[in-house]
């Protein structure tokens, strides 16, 4: 059994559809589970339609139609027959937000999130499969919430493994399954999702539960690069790499592989490929039981729009373990996630994302208690496996704020 993948790029259009089943053709599709993600940028689409919902109800159906309009292109492109059944299957999933949308009492934002977003997932899984069928792929079309158990701790959920494995286990593995990325259900069968990206680890999960042989993750590019090629010249294809060196890369913000989805693939040592949806036939990057990473290069991650802080006791008294379990809490409160520290007995310094937005509330109760500097808009180099050009090519041009060095990682904050 192999599980794989194509997330929002590989489905955008129906061009990009029609290629899902050139990729099957080219490599087969005997024994396979598809996992897909919502259409393009669907995501973000049924994500206005929640703001709307809390903000202004008003322009709920112009944004309804907007999802309508951008999925019927391309359905009239792969089923020129207007008359086919897609069309009906499609309305009675936008009938069904609309529905949630009027009738939902819940005034809890998360909970009416995981109910609208996975309709993005749905509506892509139902036209792939409809389209397979027209192309003569036999195929059966699954919902990942009859499957995929979780609590209910909307919008990142954990899952229940033993029920999730119980219920995977009535899977058919010898037919072409299609299923949705990113979603499952909690014991009131409400819809729950895993976090964005997560249709990889929905794959991982699957595979897991399945004994699966491979997970296949399609991309736009030709496998796990050494760098993103939005930010760095001359990448380089990384061919192999082991699931220790790709945890590390993940936590540091690689982000080709979702951090969780390697977790349960290691478990039962399941290979992770990331191929090519453009060429398939190439070999790509496989994840999986090695040593290290070949070819042994430097691998540049990056985080733009960070925030360097340094702390200093007021009264020149150490920064110990309580001030430091204190700053914790402060950061956990205001959703502040930190991505690298440095102390010594009088000072702490740590570069975190504002991604929520709570700088500003922080900010005032730091300093109430430290003396505090920041810098706005810093960016945080990571380079696993790094030597003296690859440091040079980044502090050329740049403020160097702060640098912590490892055997193998170095880390530079630049201004």
């Amino acid at each position: 059994m192999r599980v794989f993948k194509f997330g929002g790029a590989s489905v955008k259009d129906a061009n990009a559809v029609k290629n899902v089943v050139k990729v099957l053709q080219e490599v087969g599709y005997e024994n396979t589970l598809l996992v897909v993600s919502a259409m393009g940028k669907t995501t973000n689409a049924m994500e206005d339609i929640i703001n709307a919902y809390f903000n202004d109800k008003q322009e709920i159906p112009a944004k309804v139609s907007e999802l309508v309009d951008y999925h019927h292109a391309i359905v009239s492109d792969l089923f020129p027959n207007s008359s086919h059944a897609i069309y009906k299957e499609i309305k009675i999933l936008i009938d069904e937000i609309n529905g949630f949308l009027v009738w939902n009492k819940s005034p809890n934002y998360n909970f009416v999130y995981d109910q609208i977003v996975g309709y993005g997932e749905l509506l892509s899984t139902t036209i792939i499969s409809a389209y397979l069928k027209e192309t003569g792929i036999s195929n059966h079309w699954l919902d990942v919430r009859n499957f995929i158990k979780t609590d209910s701790n909307y919008r990142d959920t954990t899952v229940d493994w033993e029920r999730t494995q119980k219920n995977v286990a009535n899977i058919d593995q010898k037919v072409l399954n299609i299923t949705q990325g990113f979603l499952g259900s909690d014991d009131n069968n409400f819809t729950t999702t895993l976090g964005r990206e997560g249709s990889d680890y929905t794959a991982a999960i699957l595979a897991y539960c399945l004994n699966a042989d491979s997970v296949t993750i399609w991309k736009d590019v030709p496998g796990v690069l050494n760098a993103d090629p939005r930010y760095f010249e001359e990448t380089q294809l990384l061919n192999n790499i082991s699931y220790r060196e790709a945890i590390e890369l993940a936590f540091y913000g690689a982000s080709v592989i979702h951090p969780k989805t390697l977790q349960p693939l290691q478990r039962k040592e399941i290979p992770l490929h990331v191929k090519s949806f453009v060429n398939p036939k190439n070999k790509g990057t496989t994840v999986g039981k090695g040593v290290g990473i070949e070819p042994k290069v430097p691998c540049f991650i990056v985080k733009k729009n960070q925030v360097l802080m340094k702390l200093s006791s007021l009264d020149f008294s150490f920064i110990v373990e309580d001030s430091i379990s204190e700053l914790f809490k402060l950061f956990h409160q205001h959703k502040i996630k930190v991505d690298l520290i440095q102390n010594s007995a009088i000072s702490f310094s740590v570069c975190v994302d504002n991604k929520f937005g709570g700088l500003d509330a922080l900010l005032q109760q730091l300093k109430s208690k430290f003396k505090v500097v920041h810098h706005e808009n810093v960016s945080l180099y990571t380079i696993r496996h790094f030597d003296n050009k690859a440091l040079e090519s980044l502090q050329n041009g740049h403020e160097l704020l702060l640098e912590q060095r490892g055997k193998e990682t170095v880390q530079l904050v630049v201004k």
